[in-house]
């Protein structure tokens, strides 16, 4: 009687175990929530960029998207177009979110059952006797075996998470390469608008050197004038010359990196002929007025978001992690046929359903601690996230600052410019009147070639900063995404070598319509 109801017993708790495991499942691990801002962001307005907000020529957000076309250079649109198209880091980009869509995929498979195994066997076996008959027979045994580990604590729909993350992060650091490549086409090119404007002034200053030396060589020869006036014009003369090859070697350093970006040959490119209005043209200011910069706008900045989802992608892993310290439950089924070729003799069907368990009860440490790790790395990708927001703001800061600062040392250099063009006037009219020596002809000259050379070096620096500050704010990245990530004729090359199906020829989200998605097998629209 008690050994009866003692099985009894421990078949009612079985089965009151059982109930109790199906009712807990769910998807363990957190469930990612986008990360809060840096706390020293709060109500941070922009900093240095607020001094901006009155001033004519200050970046307005309607402009960030294709800022450069603010420059009203048609060249340097064709330029970055190209570059954003054919450079091979945009290209190897591209491809990395053909990769994260292919592992995307493979996370979705395991929804399904993940055994699926067919096999097969033909087996032909013969005897031969001496002095009597040959026997011979075939055997065929087919089977086909199916497991399929049920979802029952999320494990597998975390790894889809963790993966639809990734393709994310993929297509956020396709971004980033766009803004990096529309920055550095555009530094580049305002380097060498600003080298050939140097190279201008450097030649204009030295033809008006030379004329100065060949007059005080004139006078020396005809003894009106001492010969340390010709040798202080021949000194000031060469000295300028001398500042011309390495600006000539500068310029054409930033030509072959323009053209390597470009994915071309190095060297001058045709369309960039020189002009005297290039560095003008790069200091033309976009208009617009920014009124606000709330902390939030730096969340747009692709390198940002890509840090955003790696941070969602490491909390699915926590989940995933975490599922591995309940059981598993699996269905199990095969199906097999057998035959010989004896006659009389049968086929066989069989068949088998039934469902697994496995828990690994005892882990020692090993399961448990293999969630701690994943925790860990989810909080090491948070303070880089904090990291990466600090330092856009940063980014911005540090543009802004040299933008407004910049812009006011122009406007006294160009009122220097003028005042050193005038005393060398009067310096030489002085001279050629014979009020005074020709020592202050050459301080004016020499004072002329540095307030000009300072100028268009600070032109240089004032578009420099607006380029940076446009590549703080993260802009120069959505017209990439109405393009193809991978162009036709790569596409052709790899359709020829794998079966990509429409992996290759998905068309990216809209700007904007990026955001993580609830597991859906690993397919996205």
């Amino acid at each position: 009687m008690c050994g009866a109801l003692g099985k009894r017993s421990g078949r009612g708790a079985l089965a009151l175990a059982g109930v109790a495991l199906l009712g807990a499942c769910g998807t363990v691990g957190p469930d990612f929530e986008r990360p809060d801002m840096p706390a020293a962001l709060a109500g941070w307005d922009g900093g240095s960029l607020a001094s901006l907000k009155s001033g004519a020529g200050a970046p307005g957000r309607g402009s960030i998207q294709q800022w450069w076309r603010g420059f009203d250079d048609a060249v340097l649109d064709a330029l970055i177009a190209e570059a954003q198209r054919v450079n091979p880091t945009v290209r190897a980009a591209g491809l990395r979110i053909m990769e994260a869509r292919a592992e995307l995929g493979i996370a979705g498979s395991t929804l399904y059952p993940q055994g699926q195994q067919l096999s097969s066997e033909l087996l032909r076996v013969g005897q031969r006797r001496a002095g009597g008959p040959d026997s011979s027979l075939s055997n065929f045994d087919t089977h086909l075996d199916i497991s399929w580990e049920l979802d029952f604590w999320g494990k597998f729909k975390r790894g889809i998470e963790a993966a639809d993350a990734g393709y994310l992060a993929s297509i956020a650091r396709y971004d980033d390469v766009q803004v990096l490549m529309a920055a550095q086409v555009a530094s580049l090119y305002c380097t060498i608008r600003t080298t050939e404007a140097r190279l201008t002034i450097a030649r204009d200053n030295a033809a008006l050197q030379l004329r100065s030396l060949e007059i005080t060589e004139l006078l020396f020869r005809g003894g009106n004038e001492a010969e340390l006036d010709v040798q202080q014009a021949r000194t000031l003369y060469l000295g300028t010359l001398s500042t011309i090859p390495p600006l000539e070697i500068g310029l054409r350093q930033a030509q072959n990196a323009l053209s390597i970006l470009l994915a071309r040959a190095p060297g001058p490119l045709p369309e960039m002929k020189a002009k005297e209005d290039g560095l003008h043209t790069m200091t033309r200011l976009p208009a617009g007025l920014i009124t606000e910069l709330p902390a939030d706008l730096l969340r747009r900045r692709p390198d940002v978001r890509a840090v955003e989802m790696q941070l969602a992608a490491q909390s699915a892993l926590i989940g995933v992690s975490a599922a591995e310290l309940y059981p598993s439950i699996s269905l199990l089924g095969s199906v097999g046929l057998s035959a010989t070729s004896l006659d009389g003799a049968p086929r066989v069907l069989n068949w088998a359903l039934g469902s697994g368990l496995l828990w690994n009860v005892f882990d020692h440490g090993r399961l448990s601690n293999g969630v701690l790790v994943q925790d860990a790395r989810f909080q090491q990708l948070y303070e880089q996230y904090q990291g990466a927001v600090l330092n856009a703001a940063r980014e911005v800061d540090d543009a802004a600052a040299g933008f407004a600062r910049t812009g006011a040392q122009i406007v006294l250099l160009v009122d220097g410019v003028k005042a050193a063009r005038r005393s060398l006037d009067i310096a030489s009219f002085q001279y050629r009147e014979g009020l005074t020596d020709f020592q202050r002809v050459l301080d004016s000259q020499r004072s002329l070639f540095s307030q000009q050379e300072l100028l268009a070096t600070s032109q240089g620096s004032l578009a420099q900063n607006l380029i940076a500050l446009y590549k703080a704010m993260g802009g120069g990245w959505e017209q990439g995404r109405s393009r193809p990530p991978v162009d036709e004729a790569t596409r052709a090359v790899m359709e020829r070598r794998s079966d990509w199906k429409d992996v290759l020829r998905a068309p990216l989200p809209a700007p904007g319509a990026e955001g993580l998605q609830a597991p859906d097998g690993g397919r996205r629209p």
